[in-house]
């Protein structure tokens, strides 16, 4: 396997492109110093609280955490938000960006990742395409609604021994009850998807807009395979 002439081919898929499709799983984060949660013993080593308890990241990242104990779902999603608002997206985001600046059709992200790192990175919201929700948008636990809302206002105060949020709870605007992350969680019945199901439409658009695609996958895996099967399915020229 000749590596040296793998990467001049793809450096000229990257200059001959119009267009730049990228799709994101977790493991591009990790470089920036955030987990992934490959595995129980990763995600325990985060949060020993929980291992404490036998809770496993489909137990907490479920659709019935928030009803069945919302101090404890907001313990976990509270300290993530808290995290990712501290991270610093790597070097690597500005790699991708300067890449698709000079495109006709610019860069379009299709990513599995709640943890914002691309707009922080400088990538245009309407070209993100998370599929899975943000951790930075709420949304009502029940839902009554089909809108979302911004988390810039709240502020969570962990008590990260326990995992248990220790500030006040989120509440909907329009019926009170308690808010949650607006992301697609294991087992959940209660996500508010309208905004997503927006951002695809879009993406298709765009999709159909790029005469010289060029697609660069990055930290995706099998487990959850959305982002895989995006890039199989739309990848014509896949990295």
């Amino acid at each position: 396997m000749d590596i040296a002439k793998q990467i001049e081919d793809a450096a000229e898929l990257i200059r001959n492109a119009n267009g730049i499709l990228i799709t994101a799983g977790a493991g591009l984060g990790v470089d920036s110093g955030l987990p992934d949660f490959r595995g129980e013993d990763g995600f325990w080593r985060a949060y020993p609280a929980l291992r404490a308890e036998g809770i496993g990241f489909q137990d907490i990242a479920n659709g019935e955490a928030f009803r069945r104990d919302p101090v404890r779902a907001w313990g976990f999603y509270g300290h993530r938000l808290n995290l990712y608002r501290r991270t610093v997206p790597h070097e690597g985001f500005n790699i991708l960006r300067r890449w698709a600046l000079p495109k006709e059709h610019g860069v379009f992200v299709f990513t599995s990742n709640v943890d914002g790192q691309f707009q922080k990175a400088g990538f245009e919201e309407k070209r993100i395409l998370e599929c899975h929700g943000s951790i930075h948008r709420l949304q009502c636990s029940q839902p009554c609604t089909r809108e979302t809302w911004s988390a810039d206002d709240f502020h969570p105060e962990v008590d990260v021994e326990h995992c248990r949020l220790i500030s006040g709870l989120p509440r909907c605007p329009k019926c009170g009850s308690t808010a949650r992350p607006n992301i697609l969680m294991f087992n959940d019945w209660d996500w508010n998807d309208y905004a997503v199901r927006r951002r695809r439409m879009r993406f298709e658009a765009w999709l159909l807009s790029v005469e010289r695609m060029v697609l660069i996958e990055l930290g995706a895996g099998t487990a959850i395979p959305t982002v895989r099967n995006t890039s199989e399915r739309n990848g014509p020229s896949a990295i």
